[in-house]
């Protein structure tokens, strides 16, 4: 059987680098960057939830606002229609009073 330094090697480099991987992975500075990362995902959290805030809140003045026109121009609709038949009556109203005169 003859013994393979190469794969030995390449084995006993990797538990040498994965154990100085895990000290420094779990070092004070490394901890101190984890937390500074972390901290700056939360603030932009919190930034990215007051823009959906502010853009939800500017969505509903919108929808509020468009119901708002509909409204109006349903009743400006409704007035025209009304007007246009009293304005037809009023009209055979006077042509009633001229042929019974």
């Amino acid at each position: 059987m003859d013994f393979n330094w190469k794969k030995s090697g390449i084995f006993a480099a990797g538990v040498l680098f994965g154990t100085a991987g895990i000290k420094i992975l779990s070092s004070r500075d490394a901890k101190k960057l984890y937390t500074n990362c972390t901290a700056a995902v939360l603030r932009a959290k919190n930034s990215i939830m007051h823009t959906a805030t502010v853009v939800h809140e500017n969505a509903q003045d919108i929808y509020a606002e468009a119901v708002q026109i509909n409204e109006d121009r349903e009743k400006e609709d409704a007035n025209k229609v009304f007007g246009d038949v009293e304005a037809v009556e009023d009209t055979e109203t006077a042509e009633e009073a001229i042929t019974e005169s």
